[in-house]
């Protein structure tokens, strides 16, 4: 993924947002919940997903460290709640916004303005599909899809029928992952996509899918889930099977993750460094209200880990 320094739109095409206040959870550190010229705001995607909730404690401990405010904004994966979060820091004078999109089409509206506000931009995890991103800080998703290709058709003996478990249609990550998959796993002609449907990142919804994909095709031996919440949920489904009759692959190294790889149920998780990741967006987001330039990309290593090495990151 890259970052993307395009021109913005017309004012006539960004969308008119609500002045509705946003709601601030118990992560807000500002004394009255109010942003100012010399705060940052980080509207993240969801707080649900412990992968997020990471990615917040990192941006918190370098916001402390660098004696900046955080302000943070949860749009519980609603792309309108977050357009109303945007609009507010606009509407407030935040200093720099952080935006992890809950849909990197749907945000373009809140980048643009955000843009024409003067108002610099970081975006983090995943990106939007247009408008000025000042500095764009996240794992590589499609080197990471591919490891974890390579990693499932090596347990497979490069040959069977998998599942894919996508991750929110839209999102940056979503699609960068699953093109880093499919593009390696394409290169293993024993190997067949059996079916491939979106769960959402959400645990609950990758039990489901998961549970419904492997009743039409109990055949399967591996599983590749764009997170591991859905990971987490296709093991649940899978029962006493997973890691024995049908191994799973996951994405992000969450802590659950990381277990799951430890037990014998999991063979591997794509490890991210959420904490890394906000800790580097606040970083470039202070850069940004010092006046001084930000990194356009700023990316944080991905590994594979698997039961050789899961100690390491635990």
């Amino acid at each position: 993924m890259y970052a993307r320094k395009l021109i913005a739109l017309s004012a006539s095409a960004v969308l008119a947002f609500s002045l509705t206040a946003c709601n601030r959870d118990s992560s807000d550190t500002s004394a009255d919940g109010d942003a100012t010229g010399g705060s940052i705001t980080l509207a993240l995607s969801t707080q649900t997903n412990p992968f997020f909730v990471q990615l917040r404690d990192g941006a918190q401990e370098k916001a402390t460290e660098l004696g900046v405010t955080l302000n943070v904004q949860d749009a519980s994966d609603d792309a309108a709640t977050q357009a109303n979060q945007l609009n507010n820091a606009i509407t407030t004078g935040a200093g720099v916004v952080i935006v992890n999109p809950t849909d990197s089409d749907a945000v373009v509206p809140s980048v643009e303005a955000l843009n024409q506000a003067d108002i610099p931009v970081v975006a983090v995890d995943r990106s939007a599909s247009s408008g000025d991103i000042a500095s764009f800080v996240a794992s590589d998703n499609v080197a990471g899809g591919a490891q974890a290709a390579a990693a499932l058709a090596e347990a497979i003996g490069g040959e069977g029928e998998i599942l894919m478990l996508q991750g929110i249609a839209g999102s940056s990550a979503s699609r960068d992952r699953g093109k880093g998959f499919e593009e390696e796993i394409a290169k293993h002609e024993g190997i067949t996509i059996a079916a491939k449907q979106t769960a959402n990142f959400d645990r609950g919804e990758g039990l489901d899918v998961a549970t419904n994909l492997l009743q039409a095709h109990p055949n399967v031996k591996a599983i590749f889930a764009e997170n591991d919440e859905m990971a987490l949920g296709a093991i649940e489904a899978l029962g006493a099977r997973a890691g024995q009759d049908v191994i799973v692959v996951g994405f992000d190294g969450t802590n659950d993750g990381l277990k799951a790889v430890e037990d014998g149920r999991m063979l591997a998780t794509i490890a991210q460094q959420p904490e890394e990741l906000g800790a580097k967006a606040v970083e470039e987001a202070a850069k940004l209200l010092k006046g001084e330039d930000a990194e356009e990309e700023v990316p944080v290593e991905v590994v594979t880990v698997k039961l050789d090495n899961v100690a390491e990151f635990k």
